[in-house]
């Protein structure tokens, strides 16, 4: 499969979109190592597909707080046999979660059609011109710091303004280096460089991000900043996870990446009804 061909923007229209987490690695913080294997990861892909899932977030690096680097080759030994056996037998649409330009272009050439870069294009200097060429939509994520260290006592004025302008200035600077508007997803970074109160801050502001008018995307699911106001462990926050997700769809975000698809996507089909009686 040819995979390196420009794509088309991404399908506005359809949102919101539940996105499900596939982390093909040993040590991410919710489900690290239950997926590690070729079999195991796509066998978990089968099930997300016949949940409802719109779209698959394969990553072979953790960047949860306190995650070490992994190589370009590794991450591109545990997730393009993934992304080249899901093609086999389904066209969902894959987004590759990484910040290396190489693991990009692999994944996309293994039959990708998204980047996922939580680095916002900082990380490396060659993905900005590879998202250019592939005319793929890209996700820009706000992080304070670096996995290893960020959760070490971040700081800000204005959560939401600081966070606000990073995100608009990475789209500018996409946009002026031939990425299409339609193709900039934005992601504030709920968990990345933030207190309990900075995500909380977030989640409850997120119509300020959204009116930028950029497709904004949330990723809450099973974080630490649920497990603080639950006293609940990572397998337990499913409840929480529901609770942000309908919230930020309900602030207009279009897309919400979750380790539960089947339960997220009833919990917003209820909250959608609601919604739509409320304005007949």
């Amino acid at each position: 499969m040819n995979a390196m061909k420009a794509r088309p923007a991404w399908p506005q229209t359809k949102a919101p979109w539940v996105m499900g987490i596939l982390n093909v690695t040993p040590d991410s913080f919710s489900d690290g190592g239950q997926f590690h294997s070729l079999d195991n990861a796509v066998a978990r892909a089968r099930v997300m597909i016949s949940e409802g899932a719109d779209i698959i977030d394969v990553g072979g690096e953790s960047t949860r707080p306190g995650s070490q680097p992994v190589s370009e080759d590794e991450q591109i030994h545990r997730v393009v046999p993934v992304i080249q056996s899901v093609r086999t037998f389904s066209e969902i649409p894959i987004s590759i979660d990484t910040t290396r330009a190489a693991v990009a272009r692999a994944a996309l050439s293994a039959g990708a059609d998204w980047v996922n870069d939580v680095s916002a294009l900082r990380d490396d200097s060659e993905m900005v011109g590879l998202i250019s060429e592939t005319g793929c939509p890209v996700v820009l994520m706000h992080k304070l710091g670096e996995p290893r260290t960020m959760q070490v006592a971040p700081r800000y004025d204005d959560v939401v303004r600081e966070v606000r302008e990073f995100l608009a200035e990475r789209a500018a600077f996409a946009q002026s280096h031939g990425i299409r508007r339609e193709n900039i997803i934005l992601d504030p970074g709920i968990g990345f460089g933030k207190t309990l109160e900075h995500n909380l801050v977030l989640l409850h502001h997120l119509s300020i991000l959204v009116a930028a008018g950029y497709p904004i995307l949330v990723g809450a699911s099973r974080k630490s900043f649920i497990g603080q106001l639950t006293g609940l462990p990572v397998e337990d926050r499913l409840e929480g996870s529901l609770a942000a997700a309908v919230l930020a769809v309900q602030a207009g975000v279009h897309i919400v990446r979750v380790h539960d698809v089947a339960p997220t996507k009833r919990a917003l089909a209820v909250a959608s009804a609601i919604s739509r009686q409320s304005q007949a």
